[in-house]
């Protein structure tokens, strides 16, 4: 598990492994949303930057009945 601390102006880190894997670049912006107690983080821009963001991710996940789309 990857874990990270806030510091004392409320900023965190993403951890490297993390970055990498998703590909977040200096400057890239991000919004904050959260739901049901959960902090997700999604880059935002044209969708047709994130072509290529996630290789190898598996979208035969099992959602919970509240998250189908």
């Amino acid at each position: 598990m990857n874990s990270a601390t806030v510091s004392s102006k409320y900023q965190v880190v993403i951890p490297k492994n993390i970055r990498e894997s998703l590909n977040i670049k200096p400057g890239m912006e991000l919004s904050f949303i959260t739901f049901g107690g959960i902090l997700h983080i999604v880059p935002l821009g044209p969708i047709e930057n994130m072509r290529g963001a996630f290789p190898g991710i598996d979208t035969t996940i099992f959602r919970e009945p509240d998250r189908e789309l």
